[in-house]
């Protein structure tokens, strides 16, 4: 069997019948590691994680959630938007869309691409890869604004989209370098943080990128889709006498919010929603939470100073997209929130799972480790809303409940004291006491030394 014709026809399927009913109209589009994940998917759950359906848990989430600090991980982000730019304008056109400076972006090199649009919003944002002189690859929970973008223009330029070509695991944590050489047999301390090379499993070329979404020492590997399953279950066998972990579903956001990392569909919305480059991979449905937007949908948009991905020395000078919003914003003394964390109180987060063994009316339930969609809640300072949480979270490894939030910078001091509004309106929602804490939570060891003592 073609594994890769197979994901490219169930993939087109998908999104073109993306609106009707799943299974008797729409088939069911699975990662190409399906049949080596299956074997440890002992529980036979499976969620969403954009169009592909993934195992929710192979042992217990607990366990899952603490393999990035304990040992290590291999989780399955093949789901994710994989976009080739290529052609002689093709960095042109990746410079103006994205406001990173590409203008020393060497070969085999990693970058944070954040688009906006031109209100200054975040309306993409993933990673890019130089892989050519003029051959870019782009990452993301989806592409879509990248490929409308370049139809719009008259850039010498071409797009493809490679996403059921190929696949992407990343290993992630203290333990997840030894994996990987042991799983390629070669030394790979030279690949350096955000750099990538290519390299080999069972004479399979695959690329090696170090990245950081965990906040350790981590990895991803990139291939061909029809080797997936072969590849998954030796890396696996690779990393079992170091402890690694197969990561579910489940547990895959929890480590973003311990990082620090807004992600995309779960802490904001993409500003691309109203547009013909919204994003097809997308879950349907509206977000959960307390927080009730007096703009529409737009209140869910984020500026990039909002989430931590502004400019250090002011708005730059070169054009790319959204630079005269952000200009303005500058003008007037930059966006008035800032992306900070939140720890929750303990007993109050009780008082709350525990609910349904209790008496009086029930508040909505939380989920564990953490809600499965967006859920924005209102951060509340002397009853008035002063800035919105997402992502709450319970973290094993720091044995506490968090969250991200968005909040007026006169709240921003770590130690600040807060409350969340817990629940959707008209439910019996619950204040739940919160501390403002800097981010990340926990030591970032993404640029840990490597080389050779």
């Amino acid at each position: 069997m073609d594994i890769a014709a197979v994901q490219r026809r169930t993939y087109e399927a998908v999104l073109r019948l993306k609106d009707a009913p799943f299974v008797a109209q729409r088939p069911a589009y699975f990662s190409p590691a399906v049949g080596a994940q299956d074997e440890s998917n002992t529980l036979g759950g499976y969620g969403h994680f954009a169009q592909t359906l993934l195992p929710l848990e192979y042992t217990n989430w607990v366990e899952e959630c603490a393999a990035h600090v304990a040992s290590c991980y291999i989780g399955d982000w093949s789901s994710l938007h994989k976009v080739v730019v290529r052609g002689r304008r093709a960095l042109d056109f990746l410079s103006w869309l994205g406001m990173r400076d590409l203008s020393r972006f060497e070969l085999g090199q990693i970058k944070h691409h954040v688009q906006l649009d031109e209100k200054g919003r975040v309306a993409s944002e993933g990673v890019l890869c130089r892989l050519g002189e003029e051959e870019f690859l782009y990452t993301a929970g989806s592409g879509d604004w990248l490929i409308w973008q370049l139809s719009q223009g008259s850039w010498d330029a071409e797009v493809e989209d490679v996403s059921p070509e190929r696949f992407i695991f990343g290993i992630q944590g203290p333990a997840a370098l030894d994996t990987l050489e042991k799983l390629t047999g070669e030394n790979l301390r030279d690949v350096a943080f955000g750099r990538s090379r290519m390299s080999g499993v069972g004479g399979v070329a695959v690329r090696v990128l170090r990245t950081g979404i965990s906040g350790e020492l981590g990895y991803e590997l990139h291939g061909p889709a029809e080797h997936a399953g072969a590849i998954w279950s030796a890396a696996v066998d690779s990393g079992r006498p170091l402890g690694i972990r197969q990561l579910g579903l489940r547990s895959q956001p929890v480590q973003h919010i311990e990082a620090g990392i807004a992600t995309n569909g779960l802490d904001y919305l993409p500003a691309s929603l109203l547009t013909p480059g919204a994003p097809r991979q997308f879950r349907r449905g509206t977000p959960g939470g307390s927080f009730v937007p007096e703009n529409g949908v737009t209140d869910y948009f984020r500026k990039p100073g909002e989430l931590g991905w502004g400019f250090r020395k002011g708005v730059p000078e070169r054009e790319f997209l959204g630079r005269d919003a952000l200009a303005a914003d500058a003008a007037q003394g930059g966006p008035s929130r800032t992306l900070v964390g939140l720890r929750w109180n303990t007993a109050d987060v009780a008082g709350i799972l525990s609910a349904p063994l209790g008496e009086g009316e029930l508040p909505d339930p939380m989920e564990v480790p953490r809600s499965r969609g967006p859920v924005f809640d209102q951060v509340l300072v002397e009853d008035r809303c002063v800035g919105v949480s997402s992502g709450r979270t319970v973290s094993v490894n720091l044995r506490s409940t968090i969250s991200l939030c968005v909040v007026d910078r006169a709240h921003a001091e770590p130690g600040t004291q807060v409350a969340v509004l817990w629940g959707r309106p008209g439910t019996a929602q619950r204040e739940v006491r919160a501390t403002v804490a800097a981010l990340p939570f926990k030591p970032d060891r993404r640029r840990t030394d490597v080389s050779p003592s």
